[in-house]
């Protein structure tokens, strides 16, 4: 079941998500060589119960931190550790909290230090095809015209969109129907409707599509060692077009 949430609700919305968005742009700040991403989960789960809120991903089916913190080959789902960064890596900082009821959900991908112009261009590519697929979140639309959407940028730019992981419903629960995959053909799928919060999320990789899981259980990578990057928003239907409740008021670098 779809669930379409009431002004009020996307307002608590609003909130929770405007502090995903106000945590990730404070841990771009401290993505630098030598920082580990230990670092960064320990400082990111401070700020969170700092404003009243919990990690939504801490104990989550068992997950131990507050963020997944992928470099290089892997996709998502990587747990914080003693790892230091190195110039010239990616590193994607996925985060989700609960506040007042409600969740919200964000990732991005950013360069440490000085990256090469491939690994920028994977960035770039990634972002933009979230931006597409942002444009598609209009009443009447369907579900699938935001996978495609993403797919047709991706792959013109000559990277592979992941389909082992998905998008998906956002709100009283971290995931609630529907599930939003980053490909496809479009007219396809639930209708959207004034109300639905969506979390899009595509995966790229600068390879194959194919990943695999790590013995941890958890992180994800690409079987063929290409790296992959990940941007998602938490994202509102209305009668006035996409409503962006992850949207960064601090500049990013990158």
């Amino acid at each position: 079941m779809i669930v379409c949430k009431s002004p009020a609700e996307i307002e608590k919305m609003r909130v929770s998500n405007g502090l995903v968005a106000e945590v990730l742009a404070h841990l771009a700040t401290l993505v630098v060589p030598g920082v580990t991403t230990l670092d960064l989960d320990v400082e990111a789960e401070k700020l969170v119960r700092a404003a009243g809120a919990v990690p939504a991903f801490k104990g989550y089916r068992g997950f131990p931190s507050t963020l997944c913190v992928s470099v290089n080959e892997e996709v998502v789902h990587g747990i914080p550790s003693k790892r230091r960064l190195v110039e010239g890596e990616i590193i994607s900082v996925d985060m989700g909290v609960k506040l007042d009821g409600f969740y919200g959900d964000s990732a991005v991908t950013l360069p440490v230090g000085k990256i090469s112009p491939e690994a920028a261009h994977l960035l770039r590519v990634t972002e933009e095809s979230l931006e597409k697929a942002i444009e598609q979140v209009k009443v009447g639309g369907r579900v699938s015209d935001i996978g495609h959407a993403i797919q047709q940028h991706v792959e013109a730019n000559g990277f592979s969109v992941v389909r082992q992981f998905v998008g998906h419903g956002i709100g009283a629960s971290l995931h609630e129907e529907p599930q939003i995959a980053n490909y496809g053909a479009p007219g396809r799928g639930p209708r959207l409707a004034e109300g639905m919060t969506l979390a899009i999320e595509p995966m790229v990789n600068m390879g194959g599509q194919a990943v695999k899981v790590l013995g941890d259980g958890w992180t994800a990578v690409t079987k063929d060692g290409s790296w992959s990057a990940h941007f998602e928003h938490t994202v509102a239907v209305t009668k006035d077009g996409p409503l962006v409740l992850t949207a960064r008021t601090a500049a990013l670098k990158g």
